[in-house]
């Protein structure tokens, strides 16, 4: 069952890739910064945190008139905050399906989707004490696009990250562990579409 359930996985979003493209959909890339909040993260609020910590990524897909689908990869840094002898690192990268209708210039959306979740900590004074867990999660979230011309426009969002815990992810190096991650994120980006 779990060969089959990750063949689906990798199918799905060929598959609405496939659907999309077929209705006059416009292909988009989205390079983005944010900061994380909440949960495991080092920042525990949106406001009134002086520890935030940068997250850089990008996001690329397709979006038709209604629906759309995100493939996104990002990097949070120091994702735990500021330890003494510590590094640490939070990589996602998630398949999401979106609803964003075409309002004229302004697109409003919300996704939701599946993918890994990696956390990396290491002891900088030694690389023989660091750990490594690969997690399959979630994320869902919401935000608003704004187009200023046929093929550029910004957007902002948040979304919440969640891992699945106990589901063994051979492909990907070493199984979930049993703590859940979690944690938000708010982000603004560029929407290039061609």
């Amino acid at each position: 069952m779990n060969r089959h359930f990750r063949r689906l996985l990798c199918m799905a979003p060929l598959v609405f890739f496939a659907t999309v493209t077929n209705t006059h959909a416009q292909g988009f890339i989205s390079p983005l910064i944010g900061y994380n909040f909440g949960g495991n993260s080092g920042c525990q609020e949106v406001t009134n945190c002086e520890d935030k910590r940068l997250n850089i990524g990008v996001g690329f897909g397709v979006m038709g008139p209604v629906f759309g689908f995100e493939m996104e990869v990002s990097d949070a840094k120091n994702f735990f905050g500021d330890v003494p002898s510590q590094s640490s690192s939070v990589v996602t990268v998630m398949g999401n399906v979106m609803i964003v209708p075409a309002l004229g210039p302004v697109r409003p959306y919300v996704l939701g989707g599946i993918g890994l979740m990696k956390t990396h900590v290491e002891l900088t004074t030694t690389s023989l004490l660091s750990t490594t867990d690969n997690n399959l999660g979630w994320d869902f979230g919401g935000g608003l696009m704004v187009f200023f011309g046929e093929h550029v426009g910004i957007r902002g969002d948040i979304r919440h990250f969640h891992s699945f815990n106990g589901i063994e992810l051979p492909l990907f190096g070493p199984t979930a562990g049993d703590e859940n991650l979690k944690f938000g994120r708010a982000s603004a980006a560029l929407v290039l579409r061609f």
